[in-house]
């Protein structure tokens, strides 16, 4: 019974994986009616908030666009940079949306921010203490292994308002500014709901895994 929460999360990030290629692949074939490239369209949501001092740059592969805060810097797959895609277009606005986040002291990016290393660092502890507990059959160390793996959950829960907010600031902002028309929103609407599903699939997995946990750690007492 055991193996039973690993198999239904496995089902799951697959599903969720194939749901967001799906969709962005349709409507990367779509382009939109104002020949906005990814680029362009991220940048013209920063100008419109004020925002001038972040740097937009293609990165290789795909689906691998993000904004670094780090660096200031957002980067757009080469499927979404200069390409003039509805799909292209609600990628790179919602990263760039992640940057006006940080523009503007958003506070659960802050949040998450503040704790990201201490879950990096707490994912690691988990795994090493639920192993370790398994292999002693230590009810203590099982625990204290749950313990920390919470945070990570905890973690991934403080991420998903970041997300949709992201894709909110986007959607709204083409609503608001008449950017493309209803059809082609709706496509950049599916676009980002289909990624914004593999957050909330993340968080499933960890909380089927904690199942899994506390059933192992309930067979160890």
């Amino acid at each position: 019974m055991y193996w039973i929460p690993v198999i239904i999360s496995l089902l799951i990030t697959v599903i969720a994986q194939i749901h967001v290629r799906s969709t962005f692949s349709k409507y990367s074939k779509l382009g939109n009616s104002r020949g906005l490239t990814g680029a362009e369209a991220a940048r013209q949501l920063l100008l419109e908030n004020g925002v001038t001092n972040v740097a937009i740059e293609p990165i290789p592969g795909s689906l691998t666009d993000h904004y670094d805060p780090t660096s200031n810097t957002i980067r757009l797959s080469e499927d979404v940079y200069n390409v003039a895609s509805v799909a292209a277009v609600g990628v790179a606005m919602h990263e760039a949306g992640h940057a006006l986040q940080y523009a503007t002291g958003y506070a659960p990016i802050r949040l998450r921010n503040a704790i990201v290393k201490s879950t990096n660092i707490s994912s690691w502890i988990s795994y090493l203490l639920v192993m370790i507990g398994i292999m002693c059959s230590s009810y203590e160390l099982l625990t204290l292994g749950i313990i920390f793996f919470c945070v990570v959950i905890f973690f991934q829960l403080v991420t998903l308002p970041v997300e949709f907010n992201a894709s909110g600031r986007a959607v709204r902002a083409l609503q608001a500014g008449g950017w493309l028309p209803p059809e082609e929103i709706k496509g950049v609407k599916e676009t980002l709901s289909a990624a914004a599903l593999t957050y909330v699939a993340a968080v499933a997995v960890s909380l089927l895994h904690l199942l899994r946990l506390l059933a192992i750690r309930g067979n160890r007492r």
